[in-house]
């Protein structure tokens, strides 16, 4: 087995890359940074080791899951009580606690979450996640394709520090989607916002990881946050592009250079997701503009459209990932990523410039019909009924 080993600076890469390659979604990275901020002026120096899954450890996939903006100004006592209070339901359920982690996704938070818990847990992390980005929903990850990788036991555990205020669910049920139906009730009573801990891996179902999930993505991630943050100069949306590509060899390419977020229309729905539509214009001022774009999202950005062409610019599951040219970083569709380019009180771009990436989903995203067919069903639910990559 391949096995690197993080420390603090590489979990600033890992949020750095991941705040672009997640598609707008994976918890904020403004967030992120806080975190481990919080972490480097309290002295820790732990260290993970992350690697390919050996096929004989126990697992399991471990996150955050809900609404970014319910977790507004989270800190690292919030991400710490909910993994521990997550994993030690998980454990109880599973008769035992697993040997290592894997992310649910790519995301500023749910890249760091499975890092943190097992630098904290004496565990180590499988390098991959199950899509590449980020995703509303369970069931478009790779995990929920494969028939051997069970969802259940699913444990969930909310952020309480007291031992008389901690809650748990455990839901046991037959598919991802169910478990997802489900854990969006017990997330939004706890409060929008809750850890997860699923899909287990053991010697039951012959370590059923193996092969269900997509390789090297915390690598990928850690080696384009270390390209923005180590440059010494702040590189043009084309260089990213070509550094995604270079990275992950997925093709990347420019959809839009330099506009400006000049709307936010967002709300969060029962199910815990941030539901909404971000309009950029290429001038600040909408009066002004001779081309607007809008991007739809259910936490992750999920279309984007121009009236400057009939068609759609960009379609899931391919990502939609944004990068800004005037701060040098990634963000996501979080309130508190997206105040670095949009005036909340006044309504108004703050003058910082926003780009827009395509990159094209990973094949074992986009080949999986039920996947495909689960982001058709999302993007249905927000007016859209055209084709979509992979299908």
């Amino acid at each position: 087995m391949t096995t690197n080993t993080y420390g603090l600076v590489d979990l600033q890469y890992v949020a750095a890359g991941a705040a672009v390659l997640a598609s707008g979604g994976g918890g904020s990275y403004q967030d992120a940074v806080d975190v481990l901020g919080e972490l480097a002026r309290a002295g820790w120096t732990a260290t993970v080791p992350v690697g390919d899954y050996d096929g004989e450890t126990s697992a399991c996939v471990l996150a955050m899951m809900g609404s970014p903006d319910a977790a507004t100004s989270l800190t690292f006592d919030n991400i710490r009580r909910s993994y521990l209070n997550t994993l030690n339901a998980f454990g109880v359920a599973a008769g035992g606690p697993p040997g290592c982690l894997i992310p649910v996704e790519i995301g500023p938070i749910n890249s760091i979450v499975p890092l943190l818990a097992a630098a904290e847990c004496g565990l180590w992390v499988v390098d991959g996640d199950g899509a590449g980005r980020a995703v509303p929903e369970l069931p478009q990850t790779t995990y929920a394709v494969s028939l051997m990788l069970p969802p259940s036991p699913c444990a969930l555990g909310n952020d309480a520090d007291l031992a008389a205020r901690v809650e748990t669910s455990i839901i046991n049920a037959p598919t991802a989607a169910r478990v997802e139906a489900l854990a969006g009730g017990i997330v939004s009573a706890f409060g929008s916002f809750s850890g997860i801990a699923l899909w287990p891996s053991e010697a039951s179902n012959g370590y059923a990881l193996t092969g269900s999930y997509i390789a090297g993505t915390l690598t990928q991630a850690h080696a384009l946050g270390q390209f923005l943050m180590n440059l010494g100069s702040t590189p043009t949306t084309a260089n990213v592009a070509a550094a995604i590509t270079e990275i992950t060899g997925r093709t990347a390419s420019v959809a839009v250079t330099n506009f400006y977020i000049t709307g936010v229309t967002q709300a969060t729905t029962s199910a815990s997701l941030d539901a909404g539509v971000i309009r950029l214009d290429n001038t600040p001022n909408q009066g002004d503009s001779t081309e607007t774009c809008y991007l739809y999202n259910l936490n992750e950005s999920l279309i984007l459209y121009s009236t400057a062409s009939a068609s759609p610019l960009i379609v899931a599951p391919d990502s939609i990932c944004y990068y800004s040219e005037s701060t040098g970083c990634g963000f996501s569709n979080a309130t508190s990523d997206l105040a670095a380019y949009y005036d909340f009180s006044t309504g108004q771009s703050t003058g910082a410039q926003v780009s827009v990436i395509k990159v094209v989903a990973d094949p074992a995203l986009s080949g999986a019909a039920s996947v495909v067919d689960s982001f058709a069903g999302l993007l249905r639910q927000i007016g859209y009924a055209g084709a979509v990559p992979g299908q």
